[in-house]
């Protein structure tokens, strides 16, 4: 399949460009600096400004889905910059006329009781606030969409490197728990459970969850 995958350096991002490689996969490496991308086959790095509207929907199009790894990080100002770059992802998608885009989101929008999401509780860490506000309204925007083919990803309260051990739970809305009340994924099996959507679509215009 061939993919574009946005944010390819990043965090989140590496694992999913390994993980999609490692199954022989096409992907285009949409990314600010494409010399931090070391050479690998069926990888062809682009720099492009993710801002950039038309740059962007150019270079996305011919492939089969977009996956999006973009955040804000290094930004002064998360939030508007996630939310001017998510919007313009968006827009390049469907003007590029690419069949699915694929987005990872937050922990923040899900729920941890009934009507009470993860971000909206008196302990969520301040420090992380912009970007799951970010991811949340994300999330609302894609939920607005008419046409545009959809699927967002969101991990469990805690994303860290680990193993790749292809066992975990999918959910919905609702934030996911082990028996100990831990709730984790590692990002090798982030990426899994994300390529996995890719190759077989199974929440199409749907949020979901993945843990352990």
């Amino acid at each position: 399949m061939r993919i574009a995958l946005i944010g390819a350096t990043g965090f989140i991002g590496s694992a999913i460009l390994k993980e999609a490689l490692s199954r022989g996969h096409q992907v285009t490496a949409v990314v600010a600096h494409p010399g931090k991308l070391a050479p690998a086959a069926n990888l062809t790095p682009v720099g492009v400004d993710v801002l950039d509207q038309a740059q962007l929907a150019a270079r996305l199009k011919g492939v089969d889905a977009v996956i999006s790894a973009f955040s804000g990080h290094a930004q002064s100002d998360v939030y508007d910059y996630y939310l001017r770059g998510i919007r313009a992802i968006i827009v390049a998608t469907k003007e590029a006329a690419v069949p699915r885009l694929l987005v990872v989101g937050g922990a923040g929008s899900l729920e941890v009781a009934p009507g009470l999401q993860l971000l909206d509780t008196p302990n969520f860490p301040a420090m992380y606030k912009p970007t799951a506000e970010g991811a949340r309204e994300a999330l609302r925007l894609l939920r607005e969409e008419k046409s545009l083919n959809w699927t967002m990803l969101s991990p469990s309260a805690v994303i860290a490197p680990g193993e790749r051990t292809g066992k975990f739970r999918l959910g919905g809305d609702r934030l996911l728990a082990d028996e100990k009340g831990e709730s984790r994924i590692s990002v090798e099996d982030y990426a899994v459970a994300m390529v996995d959507e890719l190759e077989k679509p199974t929440h199409l215009r749907q949020r979901f969850t993945v843990g352990y």
